[in-house]
């Protein structure tokens, strides 16, 4: 598997071949590929009921805009996109301590054009629990964003601990 600068993963028939001689059932509708050309003149040559390969395509913009116009599309119920997360976040906590955190945290977060990413983080604890599935209890740095720890992402109370949100948010 090759990845491209966007982060598109792609490959090429040879290695895909490899892959169905393991897998015979392999969806090919999920793989898109360097040089698909020789594959579908064959199967149309054969007149197969077989599914054509996809190719793959590098991208005409930046990658900048690339990122820029997946983190402008976030797929979540219009519930979750129009939340105020900070108001939301901020009734969370009733201690004077707890406010100035938050507060610090959200500065930190609305600096960086995250509130999106907080939103839909909501949403998919939401999901998770409604669905009663299981996820871990907190790795890496981001365990000491105590705005992530009140969303549920992960469970530990980074204020509990004394962990500084500059250890994630840098």
């Amino acid at each position: 598997m090759k990845y491209d600068a966007y982060g598109q993963s792609y490959t090429d028939s040879k290695e895909l071949c490899e892959l169905l001689y393991s897998k015979p059932e392999l969806d090919l509708s999920l793989f898109k590929v360097e040089d698909s050309l020789e594959y579908n003149a064959s199967v149309a040559s054969l007149h197969a009921d077989l599914e054509l390969l996809t190719n793959h395509k590098e991208l005409d913009v930046s990658v900048e805009e690339y990122d820029r116009l997946l983190q402008s599309n976030w797929r979540m119920p219009t519930e979750y996109r129009e939340l105020d997360i900070a108001k939301y976040l901020l009734g969370l906590v009733k201690e004077e301590h707890e406010v100035q955190r938050v507060g610090q945290e959200l500065l930190l977060y609305q600096e960086r054009d995250l509130f999106d990413l907080l939103r839909y983080l909501k949403y998919m604890v939401d999901t998770l629990r409604k669905n009663n599935i299981v996820w871990g209890v907190g790795r890496g740095s981001s365990v000491a964003s105590y705005v992530l720890f009140l969303l549920g992402v992960h469970k530990i109370d980074s204020m509990y601990y004394e962990l500084s949100v500059d250890e994630f948010l840098k």
